[in-house]
């Protein structure tokens, strides 16, 4: 008997998130190993799930998601003014850039900073695929539980 994803499962998928374009945001493929989540535990997007539960082991399938079915749109919330100077000596802050900031639990969150005018430095803390339609390719590699 063939099990089926289920609400709780643990799986092992390969995937790889494209955008409209075709360009690949991210594979596993490119990490050379599956990666491992647990259904229901708050780390993949209730869609997402969604799209996975009653697959088998070797299903390959491909699904888009709008933005708020995916990554979110982007929050106003999460941009952010610095001056250059908090930016210490040893970093020259450039447009495009990704910057490890530590968050008030002593996290690292990442900023990607937008633009840079005289001493103030806009620093945008939203996923980077936040308002993007994403296309996910999804080979169910293994159930586990």
């Amino acid at each position: 008997m063939t099990r089926a994803i289920a609400q709780n499962s643990e799986v092992l998928i390969h995937f790889e998130i494209k955008l409209k374009d075709g360009s690949v945001a991210e594979s596993t493929h490119a990490m050379g190993k599956p990666a491992k989540f647990r259904l229901g535990d708050g780390s993949l997007s209730p869609e997402f799930e969604r799209c996975l539960i009653g697959l088998v082991e070797g299903d390959d399938v491909s699904f888009e998601l709008a933005p708020e079915d995916a990554f979110g749109q982007p929050n106003p919330d999460n941009i952010q003014y610095f001056a250059r100077s908090q930016f210490g000596p040893d970093l020259e802050p450039e447009e495009g850039t990704i910057v490890a900031f530590a968050g008030a639990d002593g996290r690292e969150i990442p900023g990607i900073i937008r633009e840079i005018h005289g001493d103030s430095i806009k620093v945008d803390f939203n996923h980077p695929l936040s308002g993007v339609d994403v296309v996910f390719d999804v080979k169910v590699v293994e159930i586990i539980a």
